[in-house]
């Protein structure tokens, strides 16, 4: 292990003033609850700007990033192709409320690159995505339930709220206040992982459900894995009950592989969300399947959805100069590795350090879980030490790594991540587990 981590200085006066009159005019100073740092302590980032894999707050502190705006910036910040795209675009018009060749294009690198999405409907954010795609899926198949997993998350819409990942189990909430019982009763919570409690949810409402909604690889109560045939399963059981597949890949699409991660997995779903990458770190998300599914929706079928904003020509701009970079061989290969090199560095940090824990890990996402045993669904992740995590993250954040600040969150490693990056991240990250194993024995 190389030499010691300097600590930053962590002069934070002028984030700290800034975010004390943010907390006048947004709610918690903040305007999305996990950048609040409620889980892990200490004092709110202010970022003030990024560049490559680096972000800098408002006091001028260097900052590793591994949240990468929470898995979007796959290419790094500030990526010379995507500003140039943004701006070029800006100078022609930042919005038209009408269509534009753009929006074509982006379409056409997508189903390019996943060839069961036949057709394909732009929006603004992940959560538009899967609220639409299952609006989609009840219209299709004239039923109500839906079946999700304990401890994935499809974003905030009523219908997911409950046993949901991401800032949900972050702040500790089961449910949601304001979802009305009737409608939070339409939602099927089921561990993931576990084929038998789908098949017996199907034989408790016969006939009633349109779909099951499932992320690929679960991001959002931590990384965990699907086991072997889980999402084949999956699709099966759907088959069988005339319910329809929807894939939730606003995380996963086009981060480990060029495309989707079903490919992987041997699995088409009926419906497929994405988002994140497919903007280039601009808000854009989308849902597509095949035609007959799509056909559908408004203006040529009557499940409508709508937005001022979808498509907008700065977000296709900066999606396609991403995606069109994504083509480039060997890419994912050298992200794998370097992701591979961390995964591995970090659990023999938390061996040496006689720490319990496991790093579940896959392509460039991983998570430490303080933990015994296994993690495989959300009842395995909550089992894990948030205060011991917490203790992780602050003593990574000084040594200026930063890390999710949640235990039930994903790292990202990016294009521009380093070898000497992932160097310094090991060297900091076993200083810190030293750090907790003392403070353990004391």
């Amino acid at each position: 292990m190389s030499t010691a981590q300097p600590r930053l200085k962590r002069e934070r006066k002028r984030s700290r003033e800034i975010f004390e009159r943010a907390e006048n005019v947004l709610v918690g100073g903040v305007n999305s609850p996990v950048r609040a740092f409620k889980s892990v302590g200490g004092e709110p980032l202010i970022i003030e700007r990024g560049s490559g894999q680096y972000l800098y707050d408002a006091d001028g502190n260097e900052l590793l990033d591994y949240v990468c705006s929470w898995g979007a910036m796959i290419l790094g910040h500030a990526n010379p192709a995507i500003s140039e795209a943004i701006a070029e675009q800006a100078r022609r018009g930042t919005s038209f409320g009408v269509t534009t060749e753009l929006e074509l294009e982006l379409a056409t690198l997508i189903t390019r690159a996943i060839p069961f999405i036949e057709k394909i409907r732009f929006v603004s954010s992940g959560t538009e995505a899967t609220m639409s795609a299952v609006r989609l899926a009840r219209g299709v198949t004239k039923q109500d339930f839906i079946v999700k997993f304990e401890g994935c998350y499809h974003g905030h819409a009523d219908s997911f709220l409950s046993q949901a990942g991401s800032g949900l189990a972050t702040l500790g909430i089961a449910e949601c206040p304001g979802v009305p019982a009737p409608l939070a009763a339409l939602t099927l919570n089921v561990p993931y992982n576990n084929l038998g409690a789908v098949e017996r949810v199907f034989s408790q409402h016969k006939g009633k459900i349109a779909a099951v909604i499932v992320e690929p690889i679960a991001a959002n109560m931590g990384v965990v894995v699907p086991e072997t045939d889980f999402l084949k399963g999956l699709h099966e059981i759907c088959k069988k009950n005339g319910a329809l597949l929807i894939v939730d890949e606003v995380i996963t699409g086009f981060r480990l592989r060029n495309g989707s991660v079903q490919d992987n997995f041997g699995v088409e779903a009926d419906l497929t969300t994405l988002g994140k990458i497919i903007g280039g770190g601009v808000p854009v998300a989308a849902y597509g399947g095949r035609a007959e599914l799509m056909d559908q929706v408004a203006p040529l079928g009557p499940v409508y959805q709508a937005g001022t904003l979808a498509g907008n020509p700065l977000a296709m701009s900066a999606g396609i100069a991403a995606l069109k970079q994504l083509t480039k061989p060997g890419l994912y290969d050298e992200i794998t590795q370097m992701a591979q090199r961390l995964a591995v560095g970090l659990c023999a940090g938390l061996a040496e350090a006689g720490i319990p824990g496991e790093v579940n890990a896959i392509g460039s996402l991983a998570t430490v879980f303080f933990t015994l045993g296994p993690v495989k669904n959300y009842a395995n992740a909550k089992r894990s030490d948030t205060k011991r995590y917490a203790r992780f993250f602050r003593e990574m954040l000084d040594r200026g790594i930063f890390l999710a600040p949640s235990q039930f969150e994903a790292a990202f490693v990016s294009a521009v991540h380093t070898p000497q990056d992932i160097d310094r991240t090991l060297a900091a990250a076993h200083e810190a587990f030293q750090v907790i194993s003392s403070e353990s024995a004391d």
